[in-house]
């Protein structure tokens, strides 16, 4: 939980902020005394730390860290498939990541991106297509292990949750956006199979999302996504903007978001983890946030060498592409 003293630290940075920009030290205790009334009516506590701790610390092989194999680990095998899932479990995986999308007759299934064009032998947007259209297509075309998969269908939500449950793995469900619609078909999905609860993490990029998903059912376990420098940057690390001026503003905007992570959306949110770009993991931050009851997961750990430092330096958990040998990272 966080600390009292951060807690001072915090209104009171904001508190001084204020009273710079506006001279006005009334205002500026009306604002503060706000922005406290809301976090305290608002927020979400987390879940218990024993059943958060069923989620993200499942017991791994030979007592290792818990390792979560990414889209069902898209180097394996063709991404967010049952034949993925299977792959991943035979490989050791502890847990899979899947992505959450709808059809456009409204049926949650598994897909990474707006379209299918990268993945499968289709074209178009995903949320044009009916659920029997997407049933039709080849969803390991594009692997490199098409030979070996030939004819894997995109699954639905249900048919992979099923598989996961067989498998006994840990899912970690990743929501890109539409929040309300999410949270719905979710709380279906864990009042049919209750026994989610304690195996599964409901994670996103976007706060609203896992907002949405503590308001409509407290009792998930949730995390938040982070990549320092997002807004501005591409994952190569190269500029967002081709202006200096939207650049500089952009960057601006991602201090703040960097500080909202770290002091306010994940206590507003009362997430269990921080699902983390490998990069910017070290065992300060992961202390950092063990103080405050939170687990810290690292994407995509790739190489043995990362994988190594993973497992006996800092000791916890994290995502890759594969569990059988080194891949650079797509995404």
């Amino acid at each position: 939980m966080l600390q009292m003293g951060d807690e001072v630290v915090y209104f009171s940075a904001v508190f001084l902020l204020v009273v710079l920009g506006t001279r006005s030290a009334t205002g500026a205790s009306l604002l503060t005394a706000f922005l406290y009334v809301f976090m305290v009516m608002f927020r979400f506590p987390p879940v218990p730390a024993d059943q958060a701790g069923r989620v993200l610390r499942p017991r791994a092989p030979s007592g290792g860290v818990p390792v979560v194999a990414l889209r069902g680990g898209s180097y394996d095998a063709p991404e967010n498939t049952l034949a993925a899932i299977r792959e991943a479990s035979r490989n050791g995986a502890t847990g899979v990541e899947l992505d959450l999308s709808f059809t456009a007759d409204g049926v949650p299934i598994l897909m990474h991106d707006e379209t299918v064009d990268r993945t499968t032998n289709g074209s178009g947007p995903v949320s044009s297509l009916l659920l029997v259209q997407l049933q039709k297509l080849d969803a390991a075309a594009r692997h490199r292990l098409k030979d070996k998969f030939s004819g894997e269908k995109v699954p639905t939500l249900q048919e992979a949750v099923e598989e996961c449950i067989r498998h006994q793995l840990t899912i970690f469900f990743d929501v890109k956006g539409q929040p309300d619609k999410a949270a719905s078909v979710l709380r279906e999905i864990y009042k049919k199979f209750p026994v989610l609860y304690n195996s599964s993490i409901v994670s996103s990029f976007e706060p609203k999302v896992i907002y949405k998903m503590r308001q409509t059912d407290p009792n998930v376990v949730t995390a938040l996504i982070h990549r320092p420098w997002r807004l501005s940057r591409f994952s190569d690390g190269t500029s967002r903007s081709p202006t200096t001026s939207g650049q500089l503003w952009m960057g601006i905007l991602d201090v703040l978001l960097d500080w909202a992570h770290h002091h306010v959306l994940w206590k507003l949110c009362g997430v269990s983890a921080i699902l983390l770009q490998k990069d910017f993991i070290s065992l300060d931050y992961v202390q950092y946030w063990a103080d405050r009851g939170v687990e810290v997961v690292g994407w995509i750990v790739n190489t043995a060498v990362e994988k190594d430092y993973y497992q006996n330096l800092l000791k916890i958990g994290y995502v890759t592409e594969s569990l059988l040998e080194d891949c650079d990272p797509r995404d």
